[in-house]
């Protein structure tokens, strides 16, 4: 018997309704994901089709030149700050994580500052539409990186929530600032309006969490995790690396109009980019969860979530190609009639890299990173040689076709890897089993 005020161990629950609570916690931190990743991926829908509405398709063209450069950066700073964050800091005691987020944060806005200045003196040097707005994509990076590692900081900590208000803040913000951009009429304002409204969002995320970005802890924060941040920075900057090259390479090849085009079929599929993009911000911090609580059913779950991106994106793909071309023209204007021609591959390229998403986050929860950086490579070497060699047998169409083929090979080498990774897990266990 005990009286009040006595400890006591609360009773366990069932396995059952325990097992209950927790797919209910996760279905919760994945809905809070996509939500927030609708949130971001509007405000981009927005800032394309009104670009491409206002500027024209070459002017088009070279904003996007700036966003696919932004794309390279951005995978710099994950690759060294929020990634090794999301492996080793999701569902850690708080203590420990808000020391882990101030470095990490700081270690964001190091990358972006030091990136950003290359990319204003490079710019300036340049000249012209494409290098004035280098110049201005240099000037708010630090802003667009910080908030990006805002929010994988929320979504390590289980608060997606948190992340969401973060990106509607950005969106807000944005309002006014193409308002701005409009009046002025530049490629360089709509990239200055697009990321200061960023810088906004990013000022809000030390407001939410009590934290100021340590940028002097960048250095400790790479020593500690340089097992695993160098690896994820090759294999970040394989993918959005390979994706600047193939947008310079088929500017050259083609004319930068055609990257306007490859950007505007990509538009059509926002929504479920958004989708692809938001389950991305959770589904490494899951999988290392479901690694820890229950090893044996990672597997199912990277085969559930790659083969769900795959098949909704071909459900999208298959609904745009009944779009008729008044509406289409409404939203792309110029653009539509181009991009709508190839619907169909750039549909199929993104389900193949959705099906390789479910395989890359179990890689990720399980610190194989080796394994990991080998298949970005290839993944990233099929897909310039696709879409560089497409684009010069058969234009912009070629390109995109050549990009699903690589796809389709990049998704088959990271499942071969993962598969190969579970086994050698499973047969470590053994080993350890029988020696204990």
């Amino acid at each position: 018997m005990t009286t009040e005020g006595e400890g006591t161990t609360p009773p366990k629950a069932p396995p059952g309704e325990a097992g209950r609570t927790a797919k209910r916690a996760m279905v919760g931190r994945l809905s809070w994901g996509l939500a927030d990743q609708a949130a971001s991926s509007v405000s981009n829908f927005a800032v394309g089709v009104y670009v491409a509405r206002s500027l024209g398709l070459t002017a088009f063209g070279a904003f996007s030149l700036a966003w696919v450069t932004y794309g390279v950066v951005l995978s710099v700073s994950r690759g060294l700050a929020t990634d090794p964050l999301v492996v080793r800091f999701s569902g850690v005691p708080v203590a420990s994580w808000r020391v882990a987020v101030a470095r990490s944060s700081g270690t964001a806005l190091g990358v972006g500052a030091a990136v950003g200045a290359v990319c204003v003196v490079l710019g300036l040097a340049l000249g012209g539409r494409v290098g004035f707005a280098f110049a201005g994509l240099g000037v708010v990076l630090p802003g667009l990186l910080l908030q990006d590692a805002w929010r994988f900081s929320f979504f390590a900590a289980g608060d997606g929530r948190k992340a969401f208000v973060n990106d509607v803040v950005w969106g807000v913000a944005l309002v006014p600032a193409m308002v701005v951009a409009a009046r002025v009429g530049s490629v360089t304002a709509y990239v200055l309006a697009w990321g200061a409204s960023a810088a906004v969002a990013a000022a809000y995320g030390c407001y939410q969490s009590g934290i100021r970005p340590r940028m002097t802890g960048a250095r400790e924060w790479l020593r500690d995790h340089r097992d695993l941040g160098y690896r994820y920075l090759a294999e970040n900057v394989g993918v959005s690396g390979a994706s600047q090259l193939r947008a310079y390479g088929l500017g050259a090849i083609v004319g930068v109009g055609a990257v306007g085009v490859i950007r505007g079929a990509e538009l059509l599929l926002g929504p479920f980019l958004a989708v692809l993009m938001g389950l991305s911000l959770v589904t490494v911090a899951e999988a290392a969860r479901v690694l820890r609580r229950a090893p044996e059913r990672l597997g199912r779950f990277c085969l559930a979530l790659g083969g769900g991106q795959a098949v909704a994106a071909l459900l999208w793909g298959a609904a745009l190609l009944l779009v008729p071309d008044r509406p289409g023209e409404l939203v792309l204007g110029d653009v539509w009639d181009s991009a709508s021609a190839i619907i169909w591959p750039v549909t199929l390229g993104v389900a193949g890299a959705g099906l390789g998403t479910g395989a890359a986050a179990g890689l990720r929860a399980l610190a194989a990173a080796r394994r990991s950086l080998r298949c970005q490579l290839f993944a990233s070497a099929c897909y310039v040689t696709g879409g560089l060699g497409g684009a010069v047998v058969a234009g912009t169409a070629g390109s995109a076709w050549g990009v699903a083929a690589a796809a389709a090979c990049g998704s088959a080498a990271w499942w071969l890897q993962l598969r190969s990774a579970l086994r050698e897990r499973h047969q470590n266990t053994l080993r350890e089993v029988r020696t204990s």
